[in-house]
């Protein structure tokens, strides 16, 4: 079997693979949510005050602040939730942190904001959602930033216009950073 026979064969294991857990992601939202929830009640001692602040804070999703050493620092939002402004393909979209999805799943409309247009013949793949089964179309994105951190090559997804009202930071991104620590009410991430 030659390289680039192997090469395709592994591409198409790892969509599938890819499918699969957006798949859990999309039709689970609830374990992730909830396994933030428990994890920021277990370590949180900070006053109401501080908690609204914080919740204020990443409610409109702005870009997240970047330390000099490629390091990245997200304030939990309302229900645990992590959102930030991330630049893809050199424009900027909010995404949800989400380390339960195993892609980057954009929404058909930011996936259109970002320069990615895909055809109905491109949505290849079979997902269960909360509204149902949903069809996918796999992409890679040339490039992800949050902050100072970048990631190139990027495996993603995009849903079918009206599926998806957020899109979705996965393992696809996270999983090329050398860190992704959640500390009280934070998320850092470390190139």
């Amino acid at each position: 079997m030659s390289s680039a026979t192997v090469s395709l064969f592994a591409s198409f294991a790892l969509a599938a693979l890819g499918a699969a857990g957006l798949a859990y992601t999309l039709t689970h939202p609830g374990v992730v949510a909830g396994f933030l929830d428990r994890a920021r009640l277990a370590t949180t001692t900070a006053s109401k005050a501080e908690l609204n602040s914080a919740e204020l804070s990443t409610t409109d999703a702005s870009p997240a602040p970047a330390n000099p050493n490629g390091t990245v620092t997200l304030p939990a939002g309302k229900y645990g939730h992590f959102q930030t402004g991330a630049e893809i393909n050199g424009r900027d979209i909010d995404v949800m942190v989400d380390t339960g999805a195993s892609l980057v799943a954009l929404s058909y409309e930011d996936a259109e904001r970002v320069g990615i247009f895909v055809k109905p013949s491109d949505f290849t793949q079979m997902v269960q959602t909360a509204n149902g089964a949903a069809r996918v179309a796999p992409v890679t994105i040339a490039r992800i930033r949050i902050g100072d951190i970048m990631v190139r090559n990027v495996p993603a997804a995009v849903s079918e216009r009206g599926v998806s009202a957020r899109s979705l930071l996965g393992m696809s991104f996270l999983g090329r950073l050398s860190r992704v620590e959640m500390r009280g009410d934070t998320l850092v991430l470390q190139e």
